[in-house]
């Protein structure tokens, strides 16, 4: 493991995600630890930390291929709080899943924007 390029990531991670980034890695240890490492590193560390695009913009991005993705709905959920951390407005992040109808069509807008409602409401997860 290349100590140096797991700390960037780690500390990119953390700034969009928070405690969720910790979470996350955590939730893999038990079942598959590499994950939450191929995570950290390539996702944060080689992706998120490269110049070129403010960090609004990649959340941004992100949440768009999510939406068009359709089966992501947790993954989409932490990148709308992420947006938020890194300093998006709730109305980038609608418009950003408003403009995906067009190309993901309305199912799919509509699932992202009523998951954008429950991130903007702070509700909890749902148990199971």
């Amino acid at each position: 493991m290349d100590k140096g390029r797991f700390e960037k990531g780690w500390k990119k991670f953390e700034e969009i995600h928070g405690p969720v980034a910790k979470a996350t890695v955590n939730s893999l240890k038990d079942i598959c630890p590499d994950l939450g490492r191929f995570v950290t590193e390539f996702a944060f560390a080689d992706i998120y930390s490269r110049p070129g695009l403010t960090l609004k913009t990649r959340q941004l991005l992100t949440i768009a291929s999510l939406v068009t993705m359709g089966n992501a709905s947790p993954q989409l959920k932490s990148h709308i709080k992420g947006a938020l951390n890194v300093g998006c407005t709730k109305q980038e992040v609608i418009e950003t899943i408003l403009q995906m109808a067009v190309y993901a069509g309305f199912p799919a807008a509509m699932n992202a924007m009523y998951a954008a409602k429950e991130v903007f409401q702070g509700k909890p997860k749902k148990k199971k």
